[in-house]
């Protein structure tokens, strides 16, 4: 059976235990059509980069399917009927992740630097640690390095 990594954008104002009960609804579904469903991550609301039917965010949720076309189909025409569904895309994979996914493994890793910088007290780019000067250039040289400590005198000879 053919491997689907399947995205789906729910409304801003649903609650997550509905979208949860969405994804459940899609998972019987697909199981109803002789399908399975490997892996199901909630990525959580997230801001969308233009409006989609006046909304400004969206519930954002992963599910690696394993199914029949007919299945997929049908998971498909359901999305389009319900009004909670913005937007969703599927895609056909040779093989499926069996690990995190790409946006999860991102949300750690922000998490993680956000708790090395500290939010800007005490070191992190441009704090009062960081030695200043852009990254690529090093410090600032000082503005008089090349004159001499002496000023010369003219006209006394």
């Amino acid at each position: 059976m053919p491997n689907y990594e399947h995205v789906f954008l729910a409304r801003q104002d649903v609650t997550s235990q509905q979208v949860e009960a969405l994804t459940a609804q899609f998972k019987g579904v697909i199981e109803a059509h002789g399908g399975t469903v490997g892996k199901t991550e909630y990525w959580g609301v997230k801001s969308l980069q233009y409006r989609i039917k006046k909304n400004r965010k969206a519930h954002f949720t992963l599910l690696n399917i394993t199914a029949p076309h007919a299945a997929l189909a049908e998971v498909e025409r359901q999305m389009s009927i319900s009004e909670d569904i913005l937007r969703f895309l599927t895609l056909s994979m040779d093989e499926l992740e069996e690990g995190p996914s790409a946006m999860l493994r991102k949300s750690d890793r922000d998490d993680r630097r956000d708790d090395d910088r500290g939010f800007g007290f005490g070191g992190g780019r441009g704090g009062p640690r960081s030695g200043g000067g852009d990254r690529d250039r090093g410090p600032r040289r000082e503005r008089f390095e090349g004159a001499s400590e002496e000023p010369q005198q003219q006209g006394d000879e």
